[in-house]
């Protein structure tokens, strides 16, 4: 056995601090707080070093625990340091301790002190993932897009999701108040003058682009009626008596019938604009489809008939994906027309994924997810592809197509956990909660 008579303050404090803190785990449920340490010099007669750990029929009770939040240095004077390699905490006998400054008041008795060789930090768990809501434009490819992310959102990363069903302008307001938590396609310029406000207002953020760069356009024909009038090829060819006859019909007054967005989206104001803009109100009639199926079934059907058809199409829409169309040219893009008179063809579209920003703190793997993303033109033509071919198939249907064809694509988006969840939901046939019922 071995004695020190003399002991410099910090190495006093640090051995109690051990044996308060075994103590404090042994015996208690609820963690010590350690907040602040005030260094005073102590003395001890005599402190005895146990080779192995020894039983201890009872510790005096524990009146005072320091609650230490701040380490103040003071130099003390040793006479010499000793290198330590591991620290194993073992019971001391103190017969005083000079100072408790301020406490956590919970005394405590124990029968037993054991070796403590490490102490493991014990988060808190976590609660109940709150429901993260899609925009649910209503088009084709942002709802394939929303059907893939929820599944991958659901089975992979255990989010309960939902869908909010409606058109560009009233989803975009709705994201920016938090009504919903994703839209997975923002289409500029169409939306420039709102995105731009709602940006600088912090209400909105983008994560990443969706399906790429995409044209759109008001004025697009069949192959097959260019074939039959190639001097039909410009919009001012739409002033001529010979072209807008083939486009008249029994409610349009004489004017050419043109098929032009669907009400409440964007582009809606921006094609009125345009026909103003290139002073077509006197031979254009506008027709406003109800919604994008009315719109794609109207071409559809004209294109099965090899009837004259124009009006609005853009290049991820799936009739353009299927069909032989043909713009008629236009001025080109600038921003001094766009933003004057839109008497000039569109700018060529950016579409972004945009989230609301509390979903940035809330599910910060989902936002990674989508900041992966990479569901391009390309890849959604697949989609159009096989849909087209399998008559009445669901966005449902094709989403589940697409995640069990493309495990390669999608797989490079998620983490390896949400990787093999998301597959053995496939494989089990699973469907998430959240998609809209048929």
């Amino acid at each position: 056995m071995k004695y020190r008579n003399k002991i410099g303050a910090f190495a006093l404090a640090g051995a109690l601090l051990a044996l308060l803190a075994v103590a404090a785990v042994a015996c208690s449920s609820e963690p010590v707080i350690v907040e602040k340490i005030v260094d005073r010099p102590v003395e001890v007669e005599k402190i005895v070093e146990v080779e192995k750990p020894v039983e201890v029929e009872k510790i005096v009770q524990v009146e005072k625990i320091v609650q230490v939040d701040r380490i103040v240095e003071k130099p003390i004077e040793v006479e010499k340091i000793v290198q330590v390699e591991r620290i194993v905490e073992k019971p001391i006998e103190v017969e005083k301790i000079v100072q408790v400054d301020r406490i956590v008041e919970k005394p405590v008795e124990v029968e037993k002190i054991v070796q403590v060789e490490k102490i493991v930090e014990v988060m808190a768990p976590e609660g109940p993932k709150e429901t993260i809501v899609f925009s649910d434009l209503n088009w084709g490819s942002a709802q394939v897009q929303n059907r893939i992310a929820q599944y991958i959102v659901e089975k992979g990363y255990e989010y309960p999701t939902e869908v909010v069903f409606g058109s560009t302008l009233p989803l975009f307001q709705g994201l920016r108040r938090g009504d919903s938590h994703v839209t997975m396609e923002i289409w500029l310029p169409n939306q420039d003058e709102v995105w731009m406000e709602a940006q600088s207002r912090g209400e909105v953020v983008s994560v990443g682009e969706s399906l790429g760069k995409d044209w759109q356009s008001a004025f697009v024909i069949p192959a097959y009626l260019q074939e039959q009038y190639p001097d039909l090829d410009n919009v001012e060819d739409l002033k001529d008596d010979q072209f807008k006859a083939l486009f008249v019909s029994a409610e349009t007054g004489g004017k050419a019938r043109l098929v032009s967005c669907v009400i409440g989206w964007a582009c809606e104001e921006v094609n009125a604009a345009q026909i103003t803009g290139y002073g077509l109100d006197d031979h254009v009639h506008i027709v406003n489809p109800g919604d994008g199926a009315a719109a794609n079934a109207d071409l559809y059907g004209a294109y099965e008939r090899k009837d004259p058809w124009i009006g609005y199409q853009w290049g991820t829409n799936d009739p353009p994906l299927l069909l032989d169309l043909v713009r008629l040219e236009e001025p080109p893009y600038s921003d001094e027309c766009w933003f004057t008179t839109k008497a000039c063809a569109y700018e060529d579209a950016t579409i972004l994924i945009a989230v609301h920003p509390d979903l940035l703190a809330r599910a910060p793997a989902v936002v990674d997810m989508l900041r992966a993303w990479d569901f391009n033109i390309s890849v959604y033509k697949t989609v159009a592809a096989w849909q087209k071919e399998n008559e009445g198939a669901t966005a449902e249907d094709a989403a589940l197509w697409w995640l069990n064809s493309n495990t390669d694509v999608w797989g490079g988006w998620v983490t390896s956990d949400a990787r093999s969840a998301i597959q053995s939901a496939l494989s089990a046939n699973e469907t998430p909660d959240g998609w809209p019922e048929a």
